[in-house]
């Protein structure tokens, strides 16, 4: 009389299999947030809608970024985020390239030949297919006209 039924045995091995499913669930959870993408794509917009040359630097709370010439993508721990330019296109650059000199400030007449050369080289960066790479500095965004070649530089 004073034992316990059967299937309380179950019960409790059923309940305790459910709070370990549980707990390892929730240990699973990102710890971090993911990136806000919209954030970076409205402070490039911002520039881009620019009548006058404009600059901004906005940071990147991402490891990787994918930077288009019509989205922008940021990846980390907490996931990825996308989010695309009202104001588009832009020409995407890395900090390394010329694009992306200019973008930091150079004179596009001190980084190509011509106006046409600078036209080219967007042009280029445009078709180019985005890939992830390493955010390594912030992103950096220019809107300048040179001689009738008007651009917004993003350089991530």
């Amino acid at each position: 009389m004073l034992d316990a039924p059967l299937d309380t045995l179950y019960t409790w091995a059923a309940l305790s299999l459910a709070a370990t499913v549980l707990v390892g669930a929730v240990a699973g959870l990102p710890t971090t947030p993911a990136p806000d993408a919209s954030g970076v794509a409205d402070a490039v917009d911002a520039v881009a809608v620019a009548e006058y040359d404009a600059t901004a630097e906005h940071d990147l709370e991402a490891d990787a970024v994918r930077l288009g010439a019509h989205r922008i993508g940021l990846r980390n721990d907490g996931g990825a985020a996308h989010a695309t330019f009202a104001f588009g296109p832009v020409t995407p650059a890395t900090p390394d390239s010329r694009l992306g000199s200019v973008a930091a400030g150079a004179s596009p007449s001190a980084a190509f030949d011509s106006p046409a050369a600078f036209a080219a080289a967007a042009e280029t960066a445009r078709d180019r297919n985005a890939s992830w790479h390493p955010v390594s500095e912030p992103l950096v965004v220019r809107h300048i006209s040179w001689e009738g070649t008007d651009v917004t530089v993003v350089s991530a």
